[in-house]
């Protein structure tokens, strides 16, 4: 069993496996070629990778022949699926929502494509978690360069010339990475809200010492679905929740927002009246800029200055913290893996009927299989 770890391309620091990961995708029976230069945004060498008993090639078409398994952060590129293997087994962070002709490619290419973000959460799957994993310092992060914007002391600090006070971050969304930012933005110093429609999230918002900011009727308490994520609130809760939401936002330095719906563009929370309404220095950051933003002001990339107030919409924050993230993906990668390898025969022993398989295979024999992105049979001709 052959398995790849090509170098990521459009700009992506992160790489698919780290030397230790590579110990244990050797111990699982594989052989291991890395790309030359993979791991360098992440500060890991040929030499590391070649120490760990991997082979090192020079270019992607070298890495890819013959490999049975390729392991990467983000899905291949169509120009590069020539030199897949027919039969592979692809796991990557593959971004499927409306993204047809990718699919379609993938399954024309003949590989079997698995996408880590659709893994389902449940107690088995957690190490193989990748939207935990990369969220969660995604939030630390978020936190670390909004302060380094806002440019002003986070903590309290009384001082002979006298008290500094401290700053008020506004959370909003509080999945995994609103979470770490409420943690992280506390650990600094700072006076910490923040809002979710989940009402189970009021009680971990409160356990880290934060103080819980929502509209809290009937339609708020059921404003969770049963696998954990928000569901999309009516026009008359949001109008009552931004009401709310409005006057807090104004007496705020930084606010941080975090809400995605899986599937669907990000909703917009933070309006550009709302970022006027702010003081000059203060920050928005805008973890959700890539699948449109939670603020209506927020460009992919940019940091806008709108009267003084830094909107900030960097892309891939996980990125951010390259040799981490990469580090935790890595791992999430070999436990999926592991399920996917006979114990026996030390090869690729794919059981479809395997409940993680289902959730995550996207193509398969040629075909988009997944249910959720299958192409959708033609209506009949009407006569």
């Amino acid at each position: 069993m052959r398995i790849a770890v090509p170098a990521e391309t459009m700009g992506e620091p992160r790489v698919a496996a780290t030397p230790e990961t590579v110990k244990k995708l050797i111990g699982l029976g594989g052989s291991v070629a890395v790309q030359s230069g993979a791991g360098r945004s992440s500060g890991l060498t040929d030499d590391s990778f070649r120490a760990a008993g991997a082979t090192v090639e020079s270019d992607a078409a070298a890495t890819l022949k013959d490999a049975d398994v390729v392991l990467k952060v983000r899905r291949p590129e169509a120009a590069d699926l020539a030199h897949y293997k027919r039969g592979a087994a692809v796991l990557a962070i593959m971004d499927p929502y409306g993204q047809d002709e990718a699919l379609r490619a993938m399954a024309e290419a003949g590989i079997s494509a698995f996408s880590m973000e659709l893994m389902p959460r449940i107690t088995r799957a957690q190490v193989m978690d990748v939207l935990s994993s990369q969220a969660n310092l995604a939030g630390y992060r978020a936190v670390i360069d909004a302060a380094e914007q806002y440019g002003r002391a986070f903590p309290m600090m009384m001082t002979a010339a006298g008290t500094v006070p401290a700053a008020k971050v506004f959370i909003m969304g509080v999945g995994v990475a609103g979470l770490q930012a409420i943690a992280t933005a506390r650990r600094l110093g700072a006076v910490v809200t923040a809002t979710d429609v989940r009402p189970a999230t009021k009680e971990q918002v409160e356990s880290l010492g934060a103080k819980f900011i929502a509209v809290e009727n009937e339609e708020f308490r059921n404003a969770e679905t049963a696998g954990g994520y928000a569901k999309a609130m009516s026009d008359d809760y949001q109008r009552q929740q931004n009401e709310l939401v409005a006057s807090h936002i104004a007496k705020q330095d930084v606010v941080i927002t975090t809400a995605l719906i899986p599937g669907r563009p990000a909703p917009k929370l933070v309006t550009a009246a709302m970022v006027r309404s702010m003081r000059p220095g203060s920050v928005v950051f805008d973890m959700a800029v890539e699948r449109g933003g939670n603020c209506e002001l927020s460009k992919l990339g940019e940091v806008v200055d709108e009267n003084g107030v830094k909107v900030v919409g960097y892309h891939n924050v996980p990125g951010r913290l390259a040799a981490t993230a990469s580090s935790l993906y890595a791992r999430n990668l070999v436990a999926f893996l592991e399920t996917l390898v006979s114990k026996d025969t030390k090869s690729l022993a794919i059981n479809w009927d395997d409940e993680l398989v289902k959730a995550t295979a996207l193509t398969r024999d040629g075909a988009v299989a997944h249910p959720n992105f299958a192409p959708k049979p033609a209506e009949p001709a009407i006569v």
